[in-house]
């Protein structure tokens, strides 16, 4: 080819590349667009191989991207031939040798992404390993790197802003929680209780079929269902005797206190609203305060009432005892199409393993070793990225559940990262791992407080860590959020499996501890 016609080329081809920008954000779509670019030149010697790794604020490169090579999160570290790979960045476009997993070799192209200034990462392209590049293809490679820069550069602008945007929703969510929890500081019920309603009220919208945005909806608005409480005088709240008539009708005023502080257009006000003020209406018409009947009720307060009615039969309260399940599950199931929607309860009853693992999550007390969970077993949780199998138990029933359940979240994360489902969606399950995390934690170190574990201050150190890890991770997701879904999933899978193996699993001195009889015959465990 003359130097005119290859000069053409080049300009054609990166005029071609400027179009590639209206992917919408998704750098695995550039990457394959790219390609199709790339091999309009055989000169190149270009192999359908290649990946966009970024830099971590730590300076650390993670790959974002690729074509013709395995997903990160179904690669193990070890096994990514990238992982071998190191260059310092350059101004430049520059090959570079390369070892493949089969032993052959090739030749990595290395294209600089820059952020003005700023080194932002790297296009690797594999190429044939005799590929001598000559000075104009140089010369284009390098420009080519700038196009791209751009590209991706306004990418991230673009995944920015809708990060600002959801922080401002995510502001005002907080805002209703934050509400929503003002009544559990004076009331006998707990934070357990209102995590487990919320999240029973929200397996139960699932099982109804309700979409993935009325869950969100009723997730956030649910803890809202007794803001009214925060009305009610003290010497009827924290009553821990059974209230009188008269104290019983002031007590339910609670719904249309709820109802008054909830005023307003917005739709998280307006599904609070309705939770708060109807959620003791019953079926048949004869609840409060309005005496609302059928789907005369908000869909969101029928599901509230079941929701927050089992898991109340089934804690203790100062002024009564727990219900054993086969007692709740009776009540529910006579007060079908009188207090409760029939339909609700179906889905409550289709539910019910998920149902009873949220209540052994988000328990109350002090984790006893050596109890045994018989749960019944669950429907597939989606598509298993990651494994849980019989290695990773630890001995104790209830943390091996705590485990199980945050595999789970990981396997959520990773599902959508996967179907590049966006960062709402990314920040959505990033909260929900984080919250869990911090609960799983509090209540593995106050079992092993409670039975004097001797590595307790190592271990909490490592909790500590994690957390402070997550903490930069959200923080992360702010200033670039393209690469910190990666960044979280090399994490998760390394220190999640080698935390359990190396950490969680000597917690079985516990079980034989709490076992061991002491001089007066009594178990040594409280």
């Amino acid at each position: 080819m003359q130097t005119n016609e290859k000069l053409y080329e080049i300009i054609k081809l990166i005029s071609e590349l400027t179009l590639v920008g209206t992917t919408d954000n998704d750098l695995d779509a550039l990457l394959q667009q790219l390609y199709g670019v790339l091999q309009k030149v055989p000169s190149l010697q270009i192999i359908p191989k290649g990946a966009i790794v970024m830099f971590t604020p730590h300076g650390v490169t993670v790959r974002v991207a690729q074509y013709g090579l395995r997903p990160l999160w179904l690669v193990d570290e070890e096994h990514d031939e990238l992982q071998r790979f190191s260059c310092s960045f350059s101004e430049q476009a520059l090959i570079t040798p390369l070892t493949l997993d089969n032993g052959s070799a090739a030749q990595l192209c290395v294209l600089p992404l820059r952020n003005n200034d700023h080194p932002l990462g790297q296009i690797l392209f594999y190429t044939e390993p005799d590929w001598q590049p000559l000075p104009t293809e140089l010369e284009f490679l390098t420009d080519l790197s700038t196009t791209l820069s751009g590209i991706i550069n306004r990418f991230l602008l673009n995944a920015t802003l809708r990060i600002r945007e959801i922080e401002l929703e995510d502001a005002h969510s907080d805002a209703i929680r934050r509400l929503g929890t003002a009544s559990e500081y004076r009331d006998n019920e707990t934070g357990m209780h209102i995590m487990r309603m919320t999240n029973i009220s929200g397996t139960i919208a699932k099982a109804m079929g309700l979409s993935a945005e009325q869950r969100e909806i009723l997730l956030i608005t649910a803890p809202m269902h007794d803001v009214g409480k925060i009305g009610i005088a003290d010497a009827i709240l924290l009553k821990p005797e059974r209230l009188t008539g008269e104290e019983y009708e002031i007590m339910k005023g609670h719904t249309e206190i709820g109802g008054r502080l909830l005023k307003g257009s917005d739709s998280l006000i307006a599904a609070a609203r309705d939770i708060a003020l109807y959620h003791h209406e019953n079926w048949d018409g004869s609840g409060y305060p309005s005496g609302l009947a059928g789907e005369q009720i908000p869909v969101f307060a029928r599901i509230c009432s079941l929701a927050d009615v089992f898991d109340a039969l089934m804690s203790k309260r100062p002024y009564k005892a727990a219900w054993s399940l086969e007692k709740t599950l009776e009540y529910i199931h006579n007060e079908a199409g009188k207090k409760f929607d029939p339909a609700v309860v179906q889905a409550f009853e289709e539910a019910l393993p998920e149902i009873l693992r949220i209540r052994e999550l988000y328990r109350e007390e002090v984790i006893d070793p050596s109890q045994s969970l018989h749960l019944p077993e669950l429907p597939s949780h989606g598509k298993r990225w990651i494994s849980w199998d019989d290695s990773l138990q630890v001995g104790i029933d209830v943390i091996d559940e705590h485990h199980r359940y945050l595999f789970d979240l990981v396997n959520d994360l990773i599902e959508v990262v996967a179907e590049k489902r966006g960062v709402r969606e990314l920040g959505r399950v990033m909260k929900a791992l984080g919250q869990y995390a911090t609960i799983h934690f509090q209540a593995e170190e106050g079992m092993m407080r409670q039975h004097g574990y001797h590595h307790l201050e190592e271990h909490t150190h490592q909790h500590q860590f994690f957390l402070a890890r997550f903490k930069e991770f959200t923080e992360e997701l702010h200033q670039n959020p393209l690469i910190v879904q990666y960044e979280i999933l090399q994490f998760l899978r390394n220190w999640l499996t080698r935390h359990i193996r190396h950490e969680d699993t000597q917690l079985t001195a516990l079980l034989w501890q709490s076992c061991t009889p002491t001089t007066n015959g009594s178990s040594q465990a409280a």
